[in-house]
């Protein structure tokens, strides 16, 4: 390397370090803003986790009450179907132990700026958060406002200027209780705190395993279907009843061995709702059976936007005794009969959840369906049209059929 090469080397050092040191400024300033450094005090003191029995949350004029009945959460605006769980610990174990990275002293007049309004049907209002105990009273409350934004480094423009990048939240203001006077900035932007019921309930659902048949049954009877195949490992799929010019198409069949093995569902409906609301007073039909002597019967209403109102039940054959083999050996029964009830066991707690699922009507995503809802025709292995080619000539006459034509005259 020769000493200019190592000059230019040195320069580029400088300017990348320098353009390093100016985006790290950046991000420093951008949480500092002229607030005070936090401390590392929790903004909610010592909270009580196992003491809080409720939890509202409140934007605007909507309202969401998560609430702990018989030791179980649920969401009180879906008629206190089963909560997550999971979304719920991992909130208060946060809430437990929030701090602020950053506070400011502001007055009332700046509530607004900071999104730190009380809810209401004006703008710049903050969600309110409480936590509730047993009796119902307030335990503590938390006030979010607007989401502090991550600037990100620079981008060229098409005509070659810097261009801003908006970033990504990475904090939010925060008031706790009625401090007007301290908003504190914590390094969480708690996004996921919104009074929207459908996202803080819990999506288990049924899961549908080891196919052996699926039927879907239309109002219109020439549209309905049934396949089946013969052994959980084929992947060839039998037309019922099938005409002498059906025939299934394997790309289309491809999936049905692992259909519905991990629904999810959207939301649900209110308790109340009457079949006739949603089109499930003249549904269709997809039923599927299994090797382990399942059926699964869906019942399928209109279609509202992308999702497709549910009704499930679920029924099973479960055998009771296991029929012991015509030459099995005494050192494996034992073994033989542990693993028979264990199954037996593991199949009856899964009906008993699964049939649980039949109490309401659920909203399940068009995409989760929609391989097998298709009608009969859409099914079928499409016929290709032979291209028309030349016409063939004739064959030349047999020299039967040459005996047969008349003898040309002679000219005299």
């Amino acid at each position: 390397m020769n000493r200019k090469q190592l000059l230019i080397l040195l320069v580029l050092v400088v300017v990348v370090g320098a353009a390093g040191l100016v985006v790290y400024q950046r991000n420093q300033s951008s949480w500092q803003g002229g607030g005070r450094e936090g401390d590392s005090r929790k903004l909610l003191g010592e909270l009580p986790v196992n003491d809080v029995a409720a939890i509202l949350i409140q934007r605007g004029t909507n309202q969401l009450d998560l609430v702990r009945i018989d030791n179980r959460w649920r969401v009180k605006q879906r008629d206190d179907y089963p909560a997550n769980f999971s979304e719920i610990s991992s909130f208060l174990l946060k809430a437990a132990d929030l701090k602020a990275a950053q506070t400011e002293e502001i007055g009332p007049s700046q509530l607004g700026r900071y999104q730190l309004l009380p809810p209401g049907p004006e703008t710049n209002t903050a969600v309110r958060v409480e936590l509730r105990g047993q009796d119902g009273k307030p335990i503590k409350s938390l006030l979010l406002g607007k989401s502090h934004m991550r600037k990100a480094a620079g981008r060229a423009s098409p005509m070659g200027e810097m261009e801003e990048d908006e970033g990504w939240p990475d904090g939010r203001y925060v008031m706790v209780g009625g401090q007007v006077k301290t908003v504190a900035l914590v390094s969480d932007p708690l996004s996921n705190l919104e009074p929207k019921p459908e996202q803080w309930l819990n999506k288990d659902f049924f899961k549908v395993e080891k196919i052996r048949s699926i039927a879907v049954t239309y109002p219109a009877a020439t549209n309905s279907w049934k396949a089946s195949r013969e052994t959980e490992s084929a992947s060839e799929w039998k037309l019922a009843e099938a005409k002498p010019a059906e025939q299934l198409d394997p790309a289309k069949t491809s999936g049905f061995a692992y259909a519905l093995s991990s629904p999810s569902f959207n939301d649900v409906l209110p308790a109340d709702t009457k079949p006739e609301q949603v089109g499930l007073n003249h549904p269709t039909t997809l039923t599927l059976e299994t090797f382990d002597d399942f059926t699964y019967s869906l019942k399928i209403g209109q279609r509202t936007n992308d999702n497709l109102p549910v009704v499930l039940a679920v029924t099973a054959q479960i055998p009771k005794e296991r029929t012991p083999g015509k030459e099995e050996k005494d050192e494996d029964k034992a073994r033989l009969d542990k693993e028979f009830k264990e199954k037996q066991k593991k199949l009856e707690d899964k009906l008993t959840q699964e049939q649980g699922y039949g109490k309401r009507i659920y909203l399940v995503s068009s995409w989760t369906l929609d391989a097998l809802l298709k009608e009969r025709h859409q099914l079928l292995l499409e016929k290709k049209e032979e291209p028309a080619g030349e016409e063939k000539p004739a064959a030349p006459p047999t020299k039967q059929a040459e005996d047969l034509m008349e003898p040309a005259v002679e000219p005299k």
